[in-house]
């Protein structure tokens, strides 16, 4: 007979709820922590779900990864909603106990990393091994185009047989294929299925980058923050996108 299993055995709560230790005795330190953990633990599913949609993609399984895909979308939205939370923190109540934080800041995370590495944003830092390993693979964006060159269209090869680590490049080609997509979605309906699913990604993500914009300059306003960044390297992210010709391409349509 299977032992009996508690509800705090299966989700390891003992382990979990001992994790927040705060460092100083001011009443919103444990806001800050707990606010931060969960986002971790929201980046380790999406880093979960991305793996499976890259998978999916490579052995051109579409249909299977719009699910996927769309949890990720609503796992950032989740996470954007999160950032509310914090603002409740005043600046002066972050000033309390900030000198605890030493160096360390959300700029060094290696989970935030590699979900921006597995999209397809490869001009980033990398602070940690699942972030270079990441690096060594093609991104969702990568695969999307390979699912589209073997589909039949056009993908100029550039797009398809390129230093994986480095930074994309857009191109007028890959971006020339999508738009045949779009303007024939009933032939391509898959692929344009899929277009519209890593648009909303994009989107979702480019959404947690604004709020955490927000957050951070309603708490320490253009101050550097601990990890040596701040407001002004924040703002330099919100244009980025990371399937740049699908945005590009709806002002041919």
């Amino acid at each position: 007979m299977a032992r009996s299993m508690t509800y705090g055995d299966y989700l390891a709560l003992g382990t979990l709820l001992d994790a927040q230790r705060p460092i100083s005795d001011h009443p919103d330190e444990p806001l800050f922590i707990a606010m931060h953990q969960t986002q971790e633990l929201w980046m380790k599913q999406a880093i979960h779900e991305l793996e499976q949609a890259l998978a999916l993609i490579r052995a051109d399984r579409l249909a299977e990864v719009y699910k996927v895909l769309a949890r990720v979308s609503r796992i950032q939205s989740v996470m954007t909603a999160s950032w509310d939370v914090l603002t409740t923190m005043t600046a002066i109540d972050y000033t309390r106990f900030r000198d605890v934080l030493g160096t360390s800041s959300g700029f060094q995370s290696d989970q935030f990393r590699t979900i921006e590495v597995m999209m397809g944003f490869r001009g980033g830092p990398r602070h940690g091994p699942m972030t270079h390993a990441a690096a060594a693979k093609p991104s969702l964006w990568d695969e999307a185009n390979a699912a589209l060159a073997r589909a039949g269209l056009p993908v100029p090869n550039a797009a398809l047989a390129r230093d994986w680590a480095a930074p994309y490049v857009p191109d007028p080609g890959v971006e020339a294929a999508w738009t045949s997509v779009y303007r024939d979605e009933r032939r391509w309906w898959s692929l344009y299925q899929l277009a519209e699913k890593l648009v909303d990604l994009d989107e979702s993500f480019a959404s947690w980058r604004h709020k955490h914009v927000l957050t951070v300059s309603r708490i320490i306003g253009h101050k550097r923050g601990t990890g040596g960044t701040g407001v002004h390297y924040l703002e330099s992210t919100l244009p980025l996108r990371a399937f740049p010709e699908l945005w590009s391409l709806r002002t041919l349509l």
